[in-house]
């Protein structure tokens, strides 16, 4: 059976931010309040915004479990609490894909966060778009306050993941 490309996509997403969230693993809490300016916030709470999207994305989509993760509480979430959400995000991003309940140009009414904001009418390739675009921004954030403190930065990118599900392979 053959996988359909955006199931790739995001799967790759959810291992970029599983690699990343590992790599978090080492550093100190002072360390993940590190921030540079430019990024989104601290690496704490920069991973909480990540994983708490993509719990919004596929809410939109399915039932998602409760609570969903709030990125508003200033990223003081455990790196296990993030994690155990990023399961769920994972479980979702099969779900969604497993079936062929996924209707690309069906508009979904989107509430919005602010309750003074108006609803959106939303194309469903546009949220799978946004989901796919948005981690993979957001941990480039995380990257370059990495990088800018002199810490190591894990190789995420599709070409290691390709290599890590052996679809990548060097000819020797």
């Amino acid at each position: 059976m053959t996988t359909p490309p955006m199931l790739r996509q995001l799967r790759h997403d959810v291992w970029a931010t599983e690699q990343l969230l590992e790599r978090c693993r080492t550093l100190s809490d002072e360390q993940l309040a590190l921030t540079v300016p430019g990024t989104y916030g601290t690496i704490r709470a920069t991973l909480v915004h990540i994983v708490a999207a993509g719990e919004r994305y596929l809410s939109r989509f399915m039932k998602m479990p409760d609570p969903l993760l709030n990125d508003r509480s200033e990223g003081s979430a455990t790196l296990d609490e993030i994690a155990a959400h990023l399961s769920r995000v994972k479980d979702g991003v099969e779900k969604l894909f497993a079936g062929q309940e996924l209707d690309p140009e069906r508009v979904i009414r989107d509430p919005r966060r602010k309750p003074t904001d108006p609803p959106l009418l939303i194309t469903a390739w546009v949220l799978v778009t946004q989901f796919a675009h948005h981690g993979s921004d957001h941990r480039a954030h995380i990257g370059t306050i990495l990088g800018a403190h002199g810490l190591d930065t894990p190789e995420i990118d599709v070409w290691a993941y390709g290599a890590a599900n052996d679809a990548v392979k060097e000819l020797r």
